[in-house]
């Protein structure tokens, strides 16, 4: 309220071009306590320093955020910082392990196409003021990097390493203390939140193929991927040569004869009766 009225007054003084300081209001949601707001009277606060002396202030931030939309109320009763913690734990774990572990002798995956598709989700997600889904995406590209550790492409691997790099530049919006500790892990210097904003490889992030869902009478019947750039025919040829496909047609076939054969008996029922 206030920066509206200082804005109009310096427009008043001509020293802004525009009246209004903000385009878009988004009213932040409370954080409620089994289902009621936090007051003294009701006896039902939630000591924050306990909190982050139980947990770390880390974890707790990633659960509020976590919890739902900026917009959304809270229930603290039905969150927990636990999961935040155990998360945040992996990230460090992982920061080490690709600074110190060697690299299989071949390795067999390749995640960089999953990494700069999460990166790029993410993104779009802080964009949008969909915290808890970059959070969710930054969860996602957690358990990508440490596969591609444990059995993948290796700790040592540039693609890993990078992975690892993008994921600690954007923990640090919400995990700051985590995000420093990871980053000089890695061999950085700080801060990491210097190195800027990771950004993705708009070629990897063309699907090669896609996943095609296959419906007979209205209902689902199979699911098949193929390349993004097939054809009307192609797609068709696709379907018929499923077999659950080829099964559901046979079946709905033998049902329309039946209906064929009932409906036109009852005619022939309505001519001798008539």
């Amino acid at each position: 309220m206030y920066a509206r009225f200082i804005t109009k007054v310096l427009y008043d003084l001509g020293m802004v071009p525009f009246v209004e300081p903000f385009t878009k209001l988004m009213n932040q949601g409370q954080v409620i306590m089994a289902g009621k707001a936090m007051s003294k009277t009701l006896g039902n606060l939630v000591n924050l320093q306990e909190q982050i002396a139980a947990y770390g202030p880390d974890a707790v931030r990633v659960t509020m955020v976590f919890a739902g939309p900026p917009e959304d109320d809270i229930d603290w009763a039905d969150v927990s910082p636990t999961g935040a913690m155990k998360w945040l734990a992996r990230v460090w774990r992982l920061t080490g392990d690709i600074a110190v572990l060697p690299s299989p002798a071949e390795p067999d995956v390749d995640p960089a196409r999953s990494i700069h598709k999460l990166v790029a989700e993410a993104t779009t997600a802080l964009d949008t003021r969909r915290l808890n889904v970059g959070i969710s995406r930054l969860m996602e590209l957690t358990n990508v990097l440490r596969r591609a550790v444990d059995s993948g492409a290796g700790p040592d691997h540039p693609t890993v390493r990078e992975g690892a790099e993008d994921l600690v530049r954007m923990l640090s919006c919400f995990a700051p203390f985590t995000a420093e500790e990871g980053w000089e892990r890695l061999g950085h210097e700080p801060s990491v939140a210097s190195a800027g904003w990771p950004q993705a490889d708009p070629t990897l992030l063309v699907e090669d193929t896609v996943t095609c869902i296959l419906q007979v009478d209205g209902k689902l019947r199979d699911r098949v991927d193929v390349p993004a750039d097939s054809s009307d025919e192609d797609l068709t040829a696709i379907a018929l040569a499923s077999e659950r496909v080829q099964t559901a047609l046979a079946g709905a076939t033998v049902g329309r004869g039946h209906r064929a054969g009932a409906e036109a008996r009852q005619r022939r029922h309505d001519l001798i009766t008539a």
